[in-house]
């Protein structure tokens, strides 16, 4: 068995390198183990999407040369099932960058504080009273799961399976044409569930493009969601060689947080903006909180599920509520034209969805105003 080391993080993505790097910075002396099954650079599944709140918890924890990864994207451009319309600046840009590339530059980061990375792929896990042992060799005095969406640290743990209406379905591609080079576009889809395309620039031409849809049970077959994609955007295809699927543990399911020396973090803890699909912001910032809990021992469980509910709950009852009342088409449509003609409106959906923001009552009464008057010209045939 290896020396006992004090953190072991499972997955270097970027719920894994945040809480390492949050280790180190606490305590930069602290030995610290980052596991992958993969080798650096690799790819990843994900729009690629890095919002401005993502670079805020990066560059709080030191990460360097962030503004080097790609050129900011200042604007959102969304379109509701109904047609309506917001498209405008974003209080401050967000970021395309290839998950190859983004992902490597945070291991990078955490390897240079003092992070050990080993590719290894857990299969086995052992909590003792004192230590956590990872197939019978690894030994440490607390593990972090930040292996991902079908993630094997929370399987051991003994975690429910969030129910397929908790989990979002996805396929991703490159495009070689961009639509736009200075907006995030987004075009809801009409369906019995809440779905998307998108399409987001990427470095040095074309663009990340994709679909997604918010139940499993309305995902189909990958020649299905291509489809939806193509009907959305028509002429914007991804090369058939990058195309790939995911799925994503939305945070309106079940979340699991056991007492203990076994954390979870990121997509092994359900922590996915169920309005957005957006998973980063979450990854990281719920990996800080595991990093600062998992220098606690044996009370490093008790204390992660405590800051997790302090950081989160507020923002999750908010998305919660809204997701179901965003999966009624007409009350998307009053949201959007709401954020269209009020900035603040606006501001806080961004806040919302690519953040830990909440949704402030005269943003609701906003969008109240705009479905009621939906409502009423639809009463009217109008």
């Amino acid at each position: 068995m290896h020396d006992l080391v004090d953190v072991a993080v499972v997955g270097a993505g970027p719920a894994g390198t945040a809480a390492a790097l949050r280790v180190l910075q606490l305590q930069p002396d602290a030995e610290v183990l980052l596991l992958d099954a993969a080798g650096f650079p690799r790819d990843k599944t994900c729009g690629d999407g890095i919002a401005a709140h993502v670079l805020d918890v990066l560059a709080a924890l030191g990460v360097p040369d962030l503004d080097t990864l790609g050129p900011p994207v200042p604007r959102l451009r969304l379109r509701s099932p109904g047609g309506r319309v917001v498209d405008r600046d974003c209080a401050r840009p967000n970021r395309v960058v290839p998950r190859e590339v983004f992902d490597a530059h945070l291991v990078r980061a955490a390897v240079a504080r003092g992070a050990r990375l080993l590719r290894h792929r857990v299969r086995r896990l052992d909590v003792r009273p004192d230590r956590v042992v990872l197939d019978g060799e690894i030994a440490a005095r607390v593990v972090v799961g930040a292996d991902g969406a079908n993630s094997t640290v929370r399987r051991l743990l003994g975690a429910p399976r969030g129910p397929e209406s908790a989990t979002a379905v996805a396929i991703r591609g490159y495009a070689p044409t961009v639509l736009d080079p200075d907006a995030l576009l987004i075009e809801f889809a009409r369906g019995r569930y809440p779905a998307y395309a998108w399409s987001f620039p990427t470095p040095g031409g074309g663009a990340n493009v994709g679909y997604g849809v918010f139940d499993r049970r309305g995902g189909g077959s990958r020649h299905e969601l291509l489809d939806a994609l193509r009907a959305l955007l028509p002429g914007h295809e991804p090369e058939p060689s990058t195309v790939r699927g995911h799925h994503l543990p939305l945070s309106i399911g079940p979340r699991h947080h056991p007492d203990g020396r076994v954390l979870l973090a990121g997509d092994a803890a359900a922590m996915v903006n169920p309005l957005t699909g957006e998973g980063i912001f979450d990854a990281v910032a719920s990996g800080v909180l595991a990093g600062r809990a998992a220098l606690l021992g044996a009370g490093a469980g008790a204390a992660h599920r405590a800051a997790m509910t302090r950081s989160f709950a507020h923002h999750q009852r908010h998305t919660g509520l809204l997701a179901r009342l965003t999966a009624h088409p007409p009350f998307l449509d009053a949201a959007v034209t709401a954020a269209a003609r009020h900035q603040p409106v606006f501001d806080a959906a961004i806040d919302l969805g690519l953040g830990r923001g909440t949704a402030p009552a005269s943003a609701l009464a906003r969008v109240g105003v705009h479905y009621l008057a939906l409502l009423s010209r639809r009463a009217l045939g109008r």
